[in-house]
């Protein structure tokens, strides 16, 4: 134990956060210590995090993003499809780092405890995501749109995980890689129609788009597999418990990561199960390497998860060391997630305003009743791929000083308001 505690001393590690997830030690009379944060974990996630704001920006001002797919192995390139391909990091290992945060967060609060904040607060990003984030995506107060995308996923996961944790870990593993690993045989099923019963399925597993009264309902992200993710994300948090040996939890990150990736690389291969779109030959080696590549995202495959979490694992086994002057940085925006999320959506769309306008389009144009790339009076808007790069570091540029002066307010009023956990 005693080597434990100099390990954590001497690395500076710290607990994460989707929720506040500062851990309490083992012995918390004889270990008079402060709580801290797992800063690889906010590492991670500033990481996807800045990732994200380049598909997000991407979405809002490039041209090819208004004519096809950037995956569209017959009409993209080599750049705009890892452009795309790099993004798809960011959403399972969010909800996964959701679960360890949920785990971290439950060290120190009762099962009672810990339920009733996953509930709320996944009650509070499905309102969140339909309110404030939609409107970032639309600009549109009249909401014709609801658009239910990661944070509408991370909501209802939360919520179904403050039921799961009082079960054993055992058996919360169990339920988290039966829907990962089993969700895909559901591909075939599908349920025609507008009822409700095509809606519920499109909500648990079959995206699809609804008319429900005056809206516009997208199930972007049906939630079957995300549970999944955010289950097993939870049992990894106990990896993280202050008396667990840092050594063996290296080890399990490391077996766990490379075995994810050796999985994704077999079942890939042999294109029988895991995911909807089999890959194939294609023109020419390179391309034939973005067919393997391009897994399904909505619902995420298999093969999807296995192909992002595994790196994701391996990252966080190499990362607990202490930060330097640029990943101290990047764990700030890690450590105010959702601040960030919807300030960057808001910032993003401030831009394609302004850029329809230097365009020759009227602003209003980017006031949006549905997919900004779908809208047809934009079809002729958009950039290159070197302007959306430019757009989307001055985007980062903007967004640190108004992250840090949130991460600092954060931190420095976290037990005096309440609602700074929901944040």
């Amino acid at each position: 134990m005693k080597k434990n505690i100099l390990f954590f001393k001497k690395t500076g590690l710290v607990a994460t956060s989707l929720v506040t997830t500062d851990v309490e030690p083992a012995n918390a009379s004889a270990l008079p210590v402060k709580n801290k944060r797992i800063e690889s974990i906010d590492l991670l996630r500033g990481i996807v995090m800045i990732i994200m704001a380049l598909d997000h920006t991407r979405d809002y001002f490039h041209k090819v993003a208004f004519r096809y797919e950037p995956t569209d192995l017959s009409q993209t390139s080599v750049y705009i499809f890892f452009t795309r391909w790099v993004t798809h990091f960011c959403a399972p290992v969010f909800v996964f780092l959701a679960g360890i945060a949920a785990y971290l967060y439950g060290t120190r609060k009762s099962k009672k405890e810990l339920s009733f904040f996953l509930f709320t607060r996944g009650l509070w990003l499905v309102f969140a995501e339909m309110t404030i984030v939609t409107l970032a995506w639309t600009f549109n107060p009249a909401y014709p749109l609801l658009h239910l995308q990661v944070i509408w996923a991370i909501g209802i996961s939360m919520i179904v995980l403050s039921a799961l944790v009082y079960m054993d870990l055992h058996y919360i593993l169990f339920t988290g890689l039966v829907l990962v690993f089993a969700h895909n045989l559901l591909d075939q099923v599908h349920v025609p129609g507008t009822g409700g019963l095509s809606i519920f399925w499109s909500f648990l597993h079959d995206p699809g788009s609804f008319k429900i009264g005056r809206f516009t309902v997208n199930f972007r992200y049906p939630v079957l597999p995300w549970i999944g993710i955010i289950a097993i994300g939870y049992c990894f948090g106990s990896l993280y418990r202050r008396e667990y040996n840092p050594e063996k939890r290296m080890k399990s990150l490391l077996v766990a990561g490379f075995g994810a990736i050796a999985l994704f690389i077999i079942l890939r291969s042999v294109n029988v199960y895991g995911d909807a779109a089999t890959w194939s030959a294609q023109k020419n080696v390179v391309f034939s390497f973005l067919s393997f590549l391009k897994v399904t995202k909505y619902p995420p495959s298999l093969l999807y998860i296995l192909m992002t979490l595994g790196p994701a694992l391996i990252f966080l086994a190499f990362a607990e060391k202490p930060l330097n002057a640029v990943t101290a940085r990047i764990a700030m925006f890690g450590r105010v997630p959702m601040f960030y999320y919807v300030a960057h959506l808001y910032l993003i769309h401030l831009f394609a305003v302004n850029a329809a306008i230097i365009s020759g389009l009227k602003g209003s144009d980017m006031i949006l009743s549905g997919r900004v790339n779908l809208v047809p009076g934009l079809k002729e808007y958009g950039f290159n791929l070197v302007t959306v790069y430019l757009v989307w570091i001055a985007v980062i540029l903007i967004l640190y000083p108004l992250c840090k002066w949130f991460d600092r307010y954060k931190r420095a009023n976290q037990s005096k308001k309440w609602w700074l956990s929901y944040v």
